[in-house]
């Protein structure tokens, strides 16, 4: 492939999934220049079909009322339902395992008064250092609340010095080394700082083999990357819907809970009325019956008008295919490297590393100037009409999303990127 706007539009004229761009709203400025759109790491864009199925709900509310419970065309007392198979698809799960509900961190919590059960001797829990800052601030409050410390249970694993990723010797090691001592090993499947894409599976054989509990951040990982979890034996997974998945912001998150622990009979829980057997829901009784599976962990109803957007992006995921998302997403990430690896020597330094099955569609750069002059490149870049993201101290992230962006995307960026970086 020719490193110019001929071989991008060679590529894009090549690519198979191109005509999916077509299928989401693409912003523009002001002056109705389209803007690239390399931000679907932070919040992915709107599905063009998403207005139809809020818009579908909004009628069924309107006509219907109450009675849109179980005669709207998308009945809303099942309505989590109809998102667990495709979900299920993209994490690699049984549908039993998987659930739409709540928020990334509200699940984590739910997750971990499940299964963060400290004693005298398994009390600690291992993150990795630049963990979303949500991630660590839920575990810190969950060790207060059980009355342990960060100081002393609070185990946080960091790249080597001089190095910006993890190796996955050093995550298995200090696995080994905490051993009976660790609680609950909690790890991204994409870190989302550095882009890195963590080799999970021995990972989490090491965390079993210590008798850990084994939980998954794939905030950054769902949608973008291949995932494997019901093989994987992870105990629990907890995700948002708003980055890759294009559900909207604040979009209903998701959760996956092993079948092993699908009775959750001996696991404490916080309960509600929606994880109650739905056979027995509403004859009001004071028992709780949780539903088997990842269901039996929800508190209320799901929101209806939030939900509706992923069905819509999950819709378009069956029909591109997740795996052939991820060999464009390899491709055009590829792209954007070499790219990237035609500026100027040493002005800039990719953090993500270099091998495909170490990373996603995100690549995250350093900038090899002031912090101040770094930042501007940044300005400057969005002044071009590129839409990327900036992260402190030092982090500039691009993300080339392959439902939606083109190599031409790809090749516009780095031009501005160049031009913002000057002589």
């Amino acid at each position: 492939m020719t490193l110019d706007r001929a071989g991008a539009l060679a590529q894009d004229a090549a690519d198979p999934l191109a005509s999916f761009a077509a299928q989401f709203h693409h912003p523009f400025d002001r002056s109705g220049r389209r803007l690239v759109y390399l931000c679907g790491h932070s919040l992915g864009l709107q599905p063009k079909s998403a207005a139809q199925y809020v818009e579908q709900e909004l009628k069924d509310w309107q006509r219907l009322g109450v009675l849109g419970h179980h005669a709207a065309v998308r009945p809303w007392i099942r309505y989590h339902e109809q998102a667990a198979a495709p979900l299920a698809a993209l994490v690699g799960a049984d549908e039993g395992e998987v659930v739409a509900m709540n928020s990334l961190t509200v699940n984590l919590h739910l997750m971990m008064v499940s299964f963060f059960r400290p004693h005298s001797s398994r009390n600690r829990v291992l993150i990795e250092k630049s963990a979303f800052p949500s991630d660590r601030y839920a575990v810190v409050s969950q060790l207060a609340f059980h009355g342990l410390n960060a100081a002393e249970h609070l185990i946080e694993i960091e790249p080597r010095p001089g190095e910006r990723t993890l190796r996955t010797a050093d995550v298995i090691h200090r696995i080994e080394q905490e051993g009976a001592a660790l609680a609950l090993v909690l790890l991204p499947s994409v870190q989302y700082l550095t882009g890195q894409c963590l080799d999970l599976a021995p990972m989490i054989d090491a965390a079993r083999r210590a008798g850990a509990v084994v939980g998954l951040d794939l905030a950054h990982g769902i949608g973008n990357t291949l995932l494997n979890l019901h093989e994987w034996n992870v105990d629990f997974a907890v995700w948002c819907s708003y980055k890759y998945l294009n559900a909207g912001p604040g979009a209903i998150g998701g959760c996956f809970v092993h079948e092993r622990h699908a009775r959750g009979v001996d696991r404490p829980r916080f309960a509600g009325w929606w994880g109650h057997d739905p056979v027995v829901r509403f004859q009001m009784g004071p028992e709780f019956h949780p539903i088997p599976g990842a269901q039996g962990w929800q508190i209320s109803n799901p929101p209806v008008l939030s939900a509706a957007p992923l069905l819509a992006s999950l819709e378009i995921f069956q029909r591109a295919g997740l795996r052939r998302l991820r060999e464009k997403s390899i491709a055009l990430t590829g792209y954007l490297q070499r790219l990237i690896e035609t500026l100027s020597p040493g002005l800039v330094d990719i953090v993500t590393p270099s091998a495909a099955p170490e990373r996603g569609c995100q690549l995250s750069l350093r900038i090899a100037r002031s912090h101040t002059a770094a930042k501007r490149c940044h300005e400057l870049l969005t002044a071009a009409g590129v839409v990327a993201d900036w992260r402190e101290p030092d982090v500039l992230r691009l993300a080339p999303i392959p439902l939606y962006n083109s190599y031409s995307d790809v090749f516009t960026a780095v031009e501005a990127l160049s031009q913002a970086m000057g002589p």
